[in-house]
């Protein structure tokens, strides 16, 4: 099983779920799993009877909510310890150290820091790093208004001294681009709709999926994010 960790204080469930959505599309089964101290997903996937902790199924995406860590996921599922979880690929929300810690993050497949550019995203976003033992792999995920160097610079600056290694690349989505009016409406109707994102933010979400299958070629990507847009 392959885990991937989205990292920051940064609200993130959309994409997430997002990302997850196209891997199930392309046969993948997905868990998705809520480590966050504000717990977001508790709010956006529906679900009939929430209780402290449980897993629920939302357009074929597992959402798991409340689990320190994956023996009581295993646990939860009925399985033994020594089995693996029943999934291709396990999606970590993380906003704390302790969650770091417990579900294993800094051994995951891939793991990506996810900000914005105000403050309280940036610095709080780092004070979870702040505190790494061992170094950490870290693709950054940035939502901005411009693309600008000035920005990644002074992202750069914050992390000075911390033990993190920056891939040279950078994830861009757009924070205004009709998208979030979007995202809002999707979650009033609890569905998963891309038709009327941006052709940006779809770019994105389908290089993040190449990049965690890393096996799959754009053009299979492509097709499942025109089948989510199609609804079929």
């Amino acid at each position: 099983m392959k885990k991937i960790g989205f990292i920051g204080v940064y609200d993130k469930t959309d994409l997430i779920i997002n990302i997850a959505k196209i891997l199930t599309a392309m046969q993948k089964k997905v868990i998705v799993v809520d480590s966050t101290l504000t717990q977001k997903a508790k709010y956006v996937v529906p679900v009939i009877n929430p209780t402290i902790t449980y897993i629920t199924n939302f357009e074929d995406i597992d959402v798991a909510i409340g689990f320190n860590n994956e023996i009581e996921i295993k646990e939860y599922l009925g399985i033994s310890e020594k089995e693996e979880l029943p999934y291709d690929i396990m999606l970590i929300d993380v906003d704390n150290y302790k969650a770091i810690e417990d579900l294993d993050v800094i051994n995951d497949t891939k793991n990506y820091f996810v900000t914005a550019f105000d403050l309280y995203s940036l610095k709080r976003g780092l004070e979870i790093l702040s505190t790494l033992k061992t170094p950490m792999e870290l693709t950054k995920i940035l939502y901005t208004k411009e693309i600008l160097k000035e920005d990644d610079d002074y992202l750069n600056f914050l992390s000075l001294g911390y033990k993190i290694m920056w891939n040279e690349y950078r994830i861009y989505f757009p924070i205004e681009n009709g998208d979030w009016s979007v995202l809002a409406e999707n979650q009033r109707v609890a569905k998963i709709k891309f038709k009327r994102l941006s052709t940006q933010y779809k770019d994105s979400l389908i290089f993040i999926v190449g990049e965690i299958l890393n096996d799959t070629s754009e053009n299979q990507i492509r097709k499942a994010v025109k089948i989510i847009e199609r609804g079929v």
